[in-house]
This record gives C-alpha cells, sequence and structure tokens, in this order.
C-alpha cells in the first residue's frame, strides 16, 4: 500500500521518464511481504536499455525491472539496498528520517 506521496510527485516522475531521464520516486509503502521497510523508491526510465545499465552499476539485474504497458518502467528499491543507492547516487533528501532522527531503513 503506497501513502504519503503528492500528485504533483507523480507527475514530475512520470515526465523525468518521458524525457528518457533516470527518475526517482520515494513514498512510504507497507507490504507485508517486507517486515520493517518503510518506504520504497522507484527508479524509472522509458528507454529500458538505459534503466538496466545503471541498474548494472548498482548490481540490479535487468530481470527485476518492473516492466509496464503504460511506460513506465521501473526498478523498486527497498530496504538497505534502496538506502545504499540513494547515497551513492547523492540523493539523500529520498531518505526519509524517522523521528528518532536516524536514517529510516
Amino acid at each position: 500500500m503506497a501513502f504519503g506521496i503528492k500528485r504533483q510527485e507523480v507527475i514530475k516522475w512520470k515526465k523525468n521518464i518521458d524525457h528518457g531521464e533516470i527518475a526517482f520516486l520515494t513514498h512510504y509503502w507497507l507490504d507485508d511481504r517486507f517486515p520493517g521497510c518503510k518506504t520504497v523508491t522507484k527508479v524509472g526510465c522509458n528507454d529500458l536499455e538505459k534503466l538496466a545499465d545503471w541498474g548494472k552499476k548498482h548490481g540490479l539485474k535487468k530481470e527485476w525491472i518492473h516492466h509496464r504497458v503504460d511506460g513506465y518502467s521501473h526498478f523498486d528499491l527497498i530496504g538497505e539496498r534502496q538506502k545504499e543507492i540513494l547515497l551513492k547516487e547523492g540523493l539523500v533528501e529520498h531518505i526519509w528520517i524517522d523521528k528518532k532522527g536516524s536514517l529510516e531503513e
């Protein structure tokens, strides 16, 4: 279940994807399959080769791309790998801070 995201953020993410950019969208998310994980980052691009190359740079397999018929195919980053990649990409603003002030995992 996704929540805590604004429509404008989704529109911007889709627009960046439409322009062939690697686009990041982070939001709160709960799924019983991933206990302890509170957020997900969707990393998308309409150029699937470019997206796969980006993923390979971070140890992600192209088979892990969530292929969507609407053109917004993406990787889902969750947990420790999510935090690792966001830090490498310099996207600290996508790492949500919990109420105790520590980086959320």
